[in-house]
């Protein structure tokens, strides 16, 4: 434990090693030095040295301490994890380091270097350990669970004996798995074999913490004189240890607390017979005025059960109180007390790990919060429903539930609640989507709020007068400093505290905090470790191995457990009564405060996870010194670090600003912008938010002075904001088209980011005295690796792209070019030679995109004349180029000689049968070809086809051929079912090809024939007929290998909408993308196919536009522009807000585990799965689910079924309604129902503009990319 005396002698060891001794030999110093910078929480230091070991071992090729090191990294980026509040690069380092750990143990394992005796079976095991427990710390105990009991399946394969410390390891951590998942029986089983084993081999410190563990358990099950038995073992073991006065000292305060525990018990048997006694007056009273006085006295006493019983986890009886206080708070006819009741219940059921039911209560509160209007009981209802998706790992529903609910609050201005929303958006795309730069997002707008909120505001009950015992809101907002729970009476509550609001209930959700305590024992692959299972983290404790001991917080003077749960069961609940709020402050602080020593951070769950039990508190009190110690808030406002300006000016991030003083605008509506005393003008504020931050960006470093620009520095902007608030997307355009007076627009940047390839186009525009593209600087600006260049659609032509290739020349490193869409060339592809002949890097993968040029057929001469090419190029895409039979020659060598070549693309390049010819006499069997794109290029001869495709046949690897466009006859569509029979063919387009019925279902069935993954087929405008369709449904086969398919422009009769009806409910079907567009469907084909959608689980994406002539819509106007339905005259698109919903969305059957099977109701076309054994509920879902339907527009029938339909697909994500003639009524009411799925609420979003209507959901694009352009 003397860390820093041995961290003096390591350095000495380092110092004479890098001096005498060669690389290979400094590899256990290494490893040493990294090691206990790790333990001394040095993070920086420690990984200097474990990636100088691995380098080092990498060097050596010595796979032993490659192993080793890996394990080290893991170990030290999940510390690092642990301790950071959003450090997401650590999350995703520590993983890939954990797994390519376990990879090199298996090969280790499996074989095992010359002279070495270890088997490395226990590495193998240990990195199962450490996996596991990097998941459980990521809220997936389930996953953790199956891989901790794959490392004992292991054990038990290689007959690991019996007392064996690694099994102890697993067995330990298996115990606090399950402890998380409720399953105690199973817990106990793990964590007395843990004991047992540590007794065996004498590990005594183990030993000890196994007690501590089952000590837990026994708490958690209310079998408090077990626990305090444990504890005893536990201090007794700890006391005859040297150093360990930490450990006994946490012993003894969790034994303080257990016997507060028994306290609270006892507290609760007297509650519950002053229950009996209340309960008792209540029925005597029946009839009489004292009547409600003795059901207010009920309600405030179950108020203090449900409380106490939530105290000490005693789950059960919580559920038992919440559901009398429902039955009471209806006699009472109080909503507001019926819905808290309602969220108490959904807690109950969440505790429990019941979380169908707890969606069900959650749901209903929120519904009885939405009909008296209290919007922070909705937001509160809507965060605790979010919590429960995330249980049941349902992970983007539950991020729309936490938007939602930020929505909510800031609509109803309240700021706690407001941060607790982005406290929940903030966790889930920092652990379960992992987008860092959101979290950061999220973070900076935590702490604003945080520092901009100065109080609460006030709400009462409808019953806040009556009586003096009613906690339908009640919590005291003065801080408590009880030293103990018994010491303070919980249960008796003044009337005035009726009065606050809900958010000083709302317990903040610690998510990214939670997993810092120790969760179990972790691999540390050290020799010391191998005798010692703890990982010691602090020079002046021991006690800090990964076994799982309870955590102490303290509020300066009392000493209370704090439940560091997690996330996926923190719950929000209402009233909550004076002991457990200690600070006002609490409920706004985001950064949770860690121990001195992080060895003694455990997870501390209750039920799946935990929340803030025995007191909610926000300070952590160490072990050791009794000393509070905050962690640093991540906000990057007022952090400067220099980027390398020397001045200054320019290279600070944090809270910099750069002011936007825009003044009136033009005629031509462009804003004319001043960026500190430089002008500039925007083109468009028709772009989305992101789009404007580039444009500025790049506007900016255009008007800089030659000696900025040469430093290549731009600004990352962060955010835009206006009086005050931050701008959303159109909120410019909003801005300058609603202001008569001049405007100040400030952009936070939050950091700067080095463009040397943008410097080195700058540096050559101003020597070719070329213009510079602001559209190629924002391509280059938003590239994220610097190898791949796109500069598609920037209107190059021969001399204004000269700049760009000079700079790519000194680049030097290219990877994947992009020049498509432009107005590009034979010069050009001149330059492209010399550039890529004169370039050192001879060898790398090399994709050249050329399509939609001006180039000819002596392009591809240029690249016969360069070798580099022949050795680089894999993928050429030269179509929509007028090439001609003249490059036939020039195609035929580049097959022959590129070998590395997998993807080419001629389409549309005014080919013909003597092309393709050369191109079949090009392939041979050790071709590498994968991808051949020839469709659109006439004529193309039978005989040739026939060529290209026997010797298509002879590669080993071809997966893609695309003919669309080229007739096929009978003998052609022969030799192309021998062809798609291909195990590796996996994607045939032959649209526009004539192959009829009888050649489509020929095709379909040899590109079908034994394939193991699915396949995408184009059969558009190939004269289908029904025949063809009914196969797909005969043909098991057929069904489920498809997972694109487009079969647009082929006339389709109601038996073949019937039989697509079949295919796509049909639950062996794994179409992902269907296009029907142009197929004569009719509104009613469209309506049957969409609502074959209701059980449909993988469709995704759903082209129907050009089915239904304008004579059939005969429901109003076809829609033409319209700016209500979201769409401005700039076209832009807008997400749907909780004013585009209907008024009355079914929401409650919504929620469900998307595991199970979903029935159809017929009398309320739901999906309903939820139900409980609650049979006085059932009549209120009933009249609800009526009253739901009952909204829905009476107009038009057909467009009644069909928004019934669109709100049950809930996989679908991309829809395509364009020209089908609808109104703006019958869109309008097609979009509410679109944007009320349960998978798209928060996220739908449309595109409607004259005849274009596409429904979608954000994250996806809905148009505007070519379709040459289109990637996979």
């Amino acid at each position: 434990g003397e860390y820093v005396e041995a961290l003096k002698w390591f350095r000495i060891d380092y110092d004479i090693s890098v001096k005498h001794l060669p690389g290979k030999d400094l590899l256990p110093t290494c490893q040493s030095l990294g090691e206990i910078y790790l333990r001394l929480e040095n993070f920086e230091e420690a990984l200097i040295y474990q990636k100088k070991h691995l380098q080092l071992a990498e060097e050596a090729k010595d796979t032993v301490e490659k192993q080793r090191a890996c394990t080290q990294l893991g170990r030290t980026y999940h510390e690092i994890f642990l301790k950071s509040e959003d450090d997401c690069d650590a999350i995703q380092s520590a993983k890939k380091y954990f797994k390519k750990a376990m990879v090199l143990a298996q090969d280790l394992k499996e074989k095992p270097p010359r002279g070495e005796s270890s088997s490395f079976l226990e590495e193998y095991i240990n990195a199962h350990n450490n996996i596991g427990m990097l998941d459980l710390d990521l809220d997936n105990p389930e996953t953790a669970c199956d891989i901790l009991k794959r490392g004992l399946q292991i054990c038990d394969e290689e007959e690991v004996k019996e007392y064996d410390a690694v099994r102890s390891r697993l067995h330990h951590n298996l115990g606090n798995v399950f402890l998380v998942l409720r399953s105690w029986d199973e817990a106990k089983e793990h964590i007395e074999m843990d004991i047992r084993i540590c007794n065996q081999i004498n590990h005594t410190q183990g030993e000890a913490k196994g007690y501590i563990n089952l000590a837990e358990l026994h708490n958690k099950t209310q079998k408090y004189k077990d626990a305090l038995s444990c504890y005893r073992k536990a201090s007794t073991l700890a006391k005859s240890m040297q150093d360990e006065s930490a450990l006994v000292e946490q012993i003894e305060q969790n034994i303080k607390i257990v016997k507060t525990a028994i306290e609270v018990m006892e507290e609760m048997r007297e509650e519950e017979l002053r229950l009996k006694k209340f309960s008792a007056e209540m029925a005597d009273a029946k009839g009489t005025l004292e009547r409600r006085k003795s059901m207010l006295e009920v309600h405030a006493c179950l108020e203090r059960l449900i409380e106490k019983s939530s105290m000490v986890f005693a789950w059960p009886k919580h559920l038992e109180f919440s559901k009398r206080k429902k039955k009471i708070s209806e006699e009472l006819c109080d909503n507001e007390k019926l819905s808290d009741a309602y969220l108490v219940v959904g807690e109950s059921y969440q505790k429990l790990r019941k979380f169908n039911k707890s969606l069900k209560w959650l749901i209903r509160s929120y519904e009885g919060y939405k009909e008296i209007s209290n919007l922070e009981g909705q937001a509160l209802a809507k965060i605790n429903i979010g919590g429960c998706l995330d249980c049941i790992g349902n992970c983007k529903e539950a991020l729309q539930e936490f938007e939602a609910a930020h929505r909510i609050a800031l609509e109803a201005k309240l700021p706690s609640v407001q941060i607790s929303a982005l406290e929940h958006m903030h966790y889930s795309h920092m652990i379960r989507f992992g987008n860092t730069e959101q979290a950061r997002e999220l973070k900076e707008k935590i702490q604003n709020l945080k520092e901009s909120e100065d109080g609460r505001v006030d709400k009462c009950s409808e019953t806040d007068s009556e009586g003096h015992r009613n906690i339908s809101n009640n919590s005291s907002p003065e801080p408590q400093t009880s030293n103990s729970l018994g010491s303070e009476p919980l249960a008796y509550l003044d009337e005035e505290n009726d009065d606050m609001p809900l958010s000083s209930f709302l317990q903040p959700r610690k998510r990214l905090c939670k997993r810092k305590q120790v969760s179990g024992k972790q691999d540390v692959d050290t020799d010391q470790s191998k005798k010692d299972f703890a990982a010691v983290t602090d020079s002046q404790q021991t006690v800090a191995g990964r076994k799982r001991i309870r955590v102490i917080l303290s509020d300066d003077e009392s000493e209370t457990e704090y439940e560091l749960g997690c996330p996926k069961d923190s719950f929000h609940t209402v009233p909550r009564q004076n002991v457990e709020v200690f600070e006002e402050s609490m409920y706004f602080d985001v950064a949770v405060n860690l121990m001195d020593n992080p060895a003694i951070r455990d997870h501390e769950e209750e039920g799946s996870c935990s929340s803030l039990h025995l007191a909610n508190v926000n300070n952590c009190r160490p072990l050791s010194n009794n000393k509070a110690v905050e962690t640093a808030g991540c906000s990057e406002r007022g952090s400067q670090c220099d980027a390398g300006d020397s001045k200054g000016t320019h290279c600070k991030t944090g809270a910099a600003l750069m002011n936007f003083h825009a003044y009136s605008k033009t005629k031509d509506q462009k804003i004319k912008i001043k960026i500190e005393s430089e002008h500039l003008a925007l083109d468009s504020c028709s772009g989305n938010d992101e789009s404007v931050k580039v444009e500025l960006t790049c506007l900016y470093y255009l008007q800089l002075p030659d000696d900025e620009k040469s430093k290549g520095l731009l600004p990352i902007i962060h955010h835009l904001e206006y009086d005050g608030r931050v701008l959303k997307p159109l909120d410019l355009y909003e801005i300058f088209t609603g202001s008569s007076e001049n405007v100040v627009i400030e952009a936070s940047v939050s950091g700067w980011v080095h463009k040397r390839l943008m410097k080195l186009y700058m540096d050559y525009c101003q020597k070719l005295s070329e213009k510079p593209s602001v559209k190629l600087l924002k391509k280059l600006y938003s590239s994220e690796v610097e190898d791949d260049i796109n500069v598609s659609e920037c209107e190059l032509q021969d001399v204004s792209a000269a700049p760009l290739l000079c700079a790519l020349d000194v680049h030097n490193t290219v990877a994947m070019l992009n020049l498509s869409h432009n107005m590009l060339g034979n010069g050009t592809m001149e330059k492209l030679k010399q550039l890529f002949a004169s370039s050192s890097q001879i060898y790398g993968a090399l994709t050249l995109d050329l399509h939609c040029n001006r180039f000819g057929p002596t392009t591809l001469f240029q690249i016969c004349e360069c070798p580099v090419l022949f050795t680089r190029l894999e993928v050429l895409n030269v179509s929509r180029n007028r090439l001609t039979d003249a490059c036939g020659s020039y195609l035929s060598t580049i097959l022959k000689n590129c070998r590395a070549l997998y993807s080419l693309n001629v389409e549309q390049c005014s080919l013909t049968s003597r092309t393709i010819q050369k191109v079949a006499d090009a392939l041979d069997s050790e071709s590498g070809l994968s991808q051949l794109y020839i469709g659109y290029n006439n004529p193309v001869s039978g005989s040739a086809i026939q060529n290209l495709l026997a010797k298509l046949t002879t590669l080993s690897s071809f997966a893609e051929l695309s003919m669309n466009g080229i007739k096929l006859s009978s003998q052609v569509v022969n030799s192309l079912s021998a062809l798609v029979k291909t195990p590796s063919l996996s994607k045939l387009l032959v649209g526009s090809s004539g192959i009829g019925t009888d050649g489509a279902i020929k095709v379909t069935e040899s590109l079908c024939y034994q394939k193991e993954e699915t396949v995408k087929l184009d059969l558009s405008r190939c004269g289908l007929a029904s025949p063809f369709f009914l196969k797909l449904i005969e043909d098991i086969t057929l069904t489920s290998s498809i997972l694109e398919l487009n079969v647009g422009g082929n006339p389709i009769t109601e038996e073949g909408i019937s039989a697509l009806g079949n295919l796509l409910t049909n639950p062996c079907s794994n179409i992902k993308v269907l296009i029907l567009n142009k197929c004569h469907l009719k509104l009613s084909g469209i309506v049957c196919i969409i609502q074959a959608l209701s059980d449909n689980k993988t469709l995704e994406e759903l082209n129907l536009s050009e089915n239904a002539k304008m004579e059939e819509t005969v429901f109003g106007q076809p829609v033409k522009v319209s700016s209500d339905m979201g769409q401005q005259e700039h076209g832009a698109c807008e997400s749907v807000t909780a004013t585009d919903r209907p008024q009355r969305v079914e929401n409650k059957h919504h929620f469900q585990n998307t595991d199970k099977e979903q029935e159809l109701c017929e009398s309320n076309m739901e999906c309903d799965d939820l139900e409980v054994a609650d049979s006085e509920d059932e009549q209120i879902e009933e009249q609800t689910a009526t009253s739901s339907s009952l909204s829905l527009p009476r107009k038009n029938h057909i467009i009644k079924e069909l928004s019934t339909a669109l709100a049950m697909a809930n996989q679908l994500q991309i829809l395509d309604l364009s020209n089908n003639g609808f109104s703006v009524e019958a869109l309008e009411t097609l979009y509410m129902s679109w944007s009320s799925s349960r998978s798209r609420i928060g996220i739908a979003q449309r595109h409607v503009k004259v005849e274009i209507v596409h429904f979608y959901v954000e994250g996806k694009i809905c148009c505007g990319v070519e379709s040459c352009c289109r990637k996979d």
